[in-house]
């Protein structure tokens, strides 16, 4: 258990960091999806299967939606995944760019959406248990890195200047 721990504290760790600084948005998606699985394995780590089961439904379901907008824009912007080269593009998708947002959204937990419900419930419990102000500490460190890489993702796709040729 303190081993899976771990394991999932350093996976969500690396991933998160990774992820801020990858500028193919296919790659941030699917690290993005290694961060998450590392909240899942946190939850187990814990003994809140049931939570983890949750966390990985939403989660699912938000990715999925991720992953199609993703396409939507990799093919609206010439076949390129590099998201240094998009830049703007709310105002060619504006569907694709609300979409992409409430999925991200959901994914960092904003109160409200169906992310927020699985992902609190897990820091929830996790701070109620005693292992201790270093595991918490990793734990809201690495929950950061996933709004930080959202956001990051966000505002170089839709709202940060063209960058493309």
């Amino acid at each position: 258990s303190v081993l899976l721990l771990f394991i999932s504290i350093m996976t969500m760790l690396m991933s998160g960091v990774v992820a801020i600084f990858e500028y193919d948005l296919k790659k941030i998606i699917a690290l993005s999806t290694l961060s998450q699985l590392g909240m899942m394995m946190f939850s187990i780590s814990l003994g809140l299967y049931e939570l983890a089961f949750f966390h990985l439904l939403t989660h699912a379901l938000f990715k999925a939606l991720l992953f199609l907008c993703a396409g939507i824009l990799i093919h609206g912007a010439g076949n390129t995944q590099d998201i240094r080269s998009f830049g703007g593009l709310s105002l060619n998708f504006p569907l694709v760019t609300v979409c992409m947002n409430l999925a991200n959204l959901s994914l960092c937990g904003v109160p409200f959406l169906a992310g927020f419900y699985s992902k609190d419930l897990i820091v929830e419990l996790a701070c109620q248990y005693s292992w201790g102000i270093f595991v918490l500490l990793m734990m809201f460190i690495c929950l950061s890195l996933t709004v930080l890489y959202s956001v990051r993702l966000t505002y170089l796709s839709f709202v940060g200047p063209y960058g493309g040729g």
